[in-house]
């Protein structure tokens, strides 16, 4: 039963994985943009929330009302100001510049902020349990993580197959210069794109700070493992990103259970595995944006 509980608490693992990827994915699949920032993004969010925690004394699930809107905005900024302008045949320039981006972030936050960790308490949510019966449990934290990131996945699902800007953001993933000649104007789709993906991860972010702390300097460990998410998943497929968080959540969790030091080694090992076997990813472009 202990390793049946292990691939349950990993499968939940997977869904804060996924939480995290989804806005990665999102970005890539669009515009063909690997974000090196992504990680420092979602600690961003997380100390936006401990500001407005300072002022208003109420609960981070409450704060993230706040938090998303604003974090959607900085993405809209972020890509029509800056990043537009990196975009182009030859990747290098965008890598560069979301490198710097990240290294900004960071030192940012530790002027800001210092170099002390800090945490956002949700209250008896993080410890409360849900019993299943036969000596499995799972914390309602978990389980409400997992969930909203499968919401989080179905609503962007619908808003890319049911709306007419939603299949402006395919046609654009499909094929940009085809889609320009169109009429999609392709700089508004990138902003609304990057906007979407950071109001996402504004609530991974918020979710990370009350699942651990965090401080200044974590978010090139947070951009890892949502690479290996979305990478094990598919480049660009939005469920994929679902399959791969869990993929490595009980990966990650299963290695634990055997060595307590092979938490993180026991997902990377999996990560290779998948790129040696199958390195377009377990669902390649199936359900891709």
């Amino acid at each position: 039963m202990d390793w049946v509980n292990a691939i349950l608490q990993g499968v939940m693992l997977g869904g804060f994985y996924a939480l995290f990827a989804t806005g990665l994915s999102l970005v890539f699949g669009v515009m063909k943009l690997v974000n090196l920032a992504h990680g420092d993004l979602s600690v961003l969010a997380a100390f936006i929330a401990v500001a407005i925690l300072d002022v208003l004394p109420i609960n981070p699930l409450l704060a993230m009302a706040l938090v998303v809107p604003i974090m959607f905005v900085i993405g809209w900024l972020l890509q029509r100001y800056i990043l537009d302008h990196s975009l182009g045949p030859d990747p290098m320039p965008a890598l560069l510049v979301t490198f710097g981006l990240s290294v900004i972030i960071q030192n940012l936050l530790l002027e800001v902020f210092s170099a002390d960790s800090q945490g956002l308490d949700a209250g008896r949510l993080e410890d409360e349990a849900l019993s299943l019966g036969g000596g499995l449990t799972v914390g309602w934290f978990p389980l409400l993580t997992f969930v909203l990131a499968v919401l989080v996945l179905v609503g962007l699902q619908l808003f890319l197959s049911r709306t007419r800007t939603g299949r402006a953001f395919r046609a654009t993933s499909d094929n940009q210069r085809v889609a320009r000649l169109m009429g999609i104007d392709n700089r508004r789709i990138y902003a609304l794109s990057m906007a979407i993906a950071l109001g996402v991860v504004a609530v991974a972010g918020v979710f990370m700070g009350i699942r651990t702390t965090f401080a200044p300097g974590i978010g090139p460990a947070r951009l890892i493992f949502a690479y290996e998410a979305v990478i094990m998943g598919g480049l660009g497929s939005v469920w994929g990103t679902l399959v791969g968080g869990i993929v490595l959540g009980v990966a990650q969790v299963i290695g634990a259970q055997i060595e307590p030091g092979w938490h993180a080694l026991a997902g990377h090992v999996v990560f290779l595995a998948v790129l040696a076997f199958k390195p377009s990813g377990l669902l390649s472009r199936r359900g891709a944006v």
